[in-house]
């Protein structure tokens, strides 16, 4: 398994704001926002960080054109932030069923589709998506996705453009994310993950990846991204998208 892609609720200004567009890429982040897919409900645009990404969504209609019902739902409701975070994983089927088998709720693995021109076509994307419960303390749930097959990921590569790869900014490598967890919060987390070290604030989740990702108590809901950069133009830039904090962490040998 490994860290994929982050979920965001956000405004329009971070798809619209030339001034806050031009913040991100000085940051070391090429960003195209006009870019994304989306329908005459939803808009949504990536910022591409080497193998990982943000999917930032800004709801253009109540009913979401096609977008997850839950996500919008929390969107139309009043949060912005990081709604689902997003595992990567070779064999989804074995993860569902041992699960399953926990007592975890946890949705079957089926293919993201979503509505588009006037709600009479279907676009299916080719991975196939499972995911827990919404959090009791935070407005944020975990999914797992797999590729349908190596064609697949090659062709969803091929659109990881523009990339901070370019900028010699490589990956997400530690998350952390703050929130009023409550105890079967952290229960969920430990039945779910096997890897994992705790003390009396936090989890963290370590992946084969060298990626980390940590729930630490906090009585308020945020998010600290931190990348892998060798570019010392850029090493300690960090720019604020809605509750999330994107820094470049130092990685100069």
């Amino acid at each position: 398994m490994r860290l994929d892609h982050f979920v965001i609720n956000v405004d329009q200004k971070y798809q619209k704001d030339i001034q806050i567009i031009k913040s991100i890429e000085n940051s070391g982040f090429p960003y195209k926002p006009s870019w994304g897919k989306g329908t005459k409900g939803f808009k949504a645009s990536n910022l591409w960080i080497g193998s990982e990404y943000f999917e930032m969504i800004h709801i253009l209609k109540e009913d979401g054109g096609g977008w997850k019902n839950e996500w919008v739902d929390h969107y139309n409701n009043g949060h912005l932030g990081l709604i689902c975070i997003m595992i990567d994983t070779d064999n989804l089927d074995k993860i569902y069923e041992a699960l399953i088998k926990k007592d975890i709720k946890i949705t079957p693995p089926v293919f993201l589709q979503f509505k588009w021109f006037f709600n009479l076509l279907t676009r299916t994307m080719p991975w196939r998506n499972s995911y827990l419960p919404f959090f009791e303390g935070i407005p944020l749930q975990i999914g797992f996705q797999q590729m349908k097959d190596n064609k697949a990921r090659e062709f969803m590569e091929q659109y990881m453009v523009p990339n901070s790869r370019d900028n010699q900014i490589y990956g997400i490598k530690d998350v952390i994310v703050q929130g009023a967890y409550t105890e079967n919060d952290f229960k969920l987390i430990k039945a779910v993950f096997s890897n994992y070290n705790e003390d009396e604030r936090s989890i963290t989740i370590n992946f084969s990846t060298n990626q980390k990702l940590t729930f630490q108590n906090n009585e308020s809901y945020g998010v600290e991204i931190i990348t892998e950069c060798k570019n010392k133009s850029y090493i300690d830039n960090t720019i604020q998208i809605e509750n999330i904090r994107l820094s470049n962490g130092n990685e100069l040998e």
